[in-house]
């Protein structure tokens, strides 16, 4: 295994143009000859899409295996990317919303989703005034290739947190404006922990909802993750406080406001989503069911 990551470090530090050829030779590779999960992606798409024709679908799943194989060279490419190149590549829009936490004397909860590329937030820490930089990320079975996903995550001053240890962290650490903790928060819940689900892209969808907690009990700076790929390699992000409809945020309220923002997202670039995962597999375990999220 070692081995294997020497020769993953070795690549990451081929120019990123080459690696773009390695990437359309991945393409080809996964679309054409392998099929890699052709069904869950095809079918999540059907699902989520019904208004579309086969053809739009077929386009859409088409991109979405271009855009994972750049993700795929780009993941390599974050071990020895540099923050300069890093804040070239990603532009980080509307900065003000850290600044104003930041004199609110408020933590700041981000909440992204699956977009390409959500592993480029990273040099977010060297640009804002909060002090600390908490990626929350799930362990991945492999130990080795989790050790080496803390790695990229680790760098540019950033201090990942497993997702079983973020919430505990949060309500101990004081809530004083000088940290942001960075969710990618359309992960699915174990089916153990699946209590809530929402209609999003048209389907029953179990939600992730450890922040709701943190949403209800402290007064913290929830901020929205808007990413865009605007071309090959390069992407924008907006950035968009999440304000609750009266003084403080209800139950389960930041939950759907996100899910509404990153349904929108998606519907501008829906080749741009990570649709190869079985995001709809424990719809059957869901105990409360937002009935009118759709609706809002």
């Amino acid at each position: 295994m070692n081995l294997l990551f020497k020769v993953a470090y070795l690549f990451s530090k081929v120019p990123l143009k080459i690696l773009y050829l390695i990437s359309d030779l991945i393409f080809f590779v996964m679309y054409y000859i392998v099929g890699y999960r052709k069904q869950v992606v095809f079918e999540n798409l059907r699902h989520s899409f019904p208004q579309k024709n086969e053809s739009e679908i077929k386009a859409i799943g088409r991109g979405f295996y271009m855009n994972f194989a750049d993700y795929i060279a780009e993941t390599f490419k974050s071990f020895t990317i540099s923050c300069d190149e890093l804040r070239v590549r990603v532009q980080h829009i509307n900065q003000d919303v850290f600044r104003d936490a930041h004199d609110e004397k408020k933590n700041v909860i981000l909440l992204a989703g699956h977009v390409f590329n959500w592993e480029w937030y990273t040099a977010l820490a060297s640009i804002i005034p909060q002090e600390n930089c908490f990626p929350v990320y799930r362990k991945v079975q492999n130990s080795f290739w989790e050790e080496k996903i803390r790695i990229i995550r680790n760098r540019f001053g950033n201090h990942p947190l497993e997702a079983r240890e973020v919430i505990r962290h949060i309500f101990r650490k004081p809530n004083d404006g000088k940290s942001v903790y960075m969710f990618v928060a359309d992960q699915t819940p174990h089916v153990d922990d699946v209590s809530y689900g929402l209609n999003f892209l048209n389907q029953r969808t179990p939600a992730f909802i450890g922040y709701d907690k943190l949403a209800t009990r402290m007064d913290l700076a929830f901020v929205y993750c808007d990413m865009k790929k605007v071309k090959r390699g390069y992407y924008q992000v907006n950035y968009y406080r999440i304000e609750p409809d009266d003084e403080k945020f209800v139950e389960y309220e930041v939950v759907k406001k996100f899910y509404q923002m990153l349904e929108n997202t998606i519907d501008k670039r829906p080749d741009n989503y990570l649709w190869s995962h079985r995001r709809w597999k424990y719809q059957h375990a869901i105990k409360i069911m937002d009935e009118n999220f759709a609706d809002e």
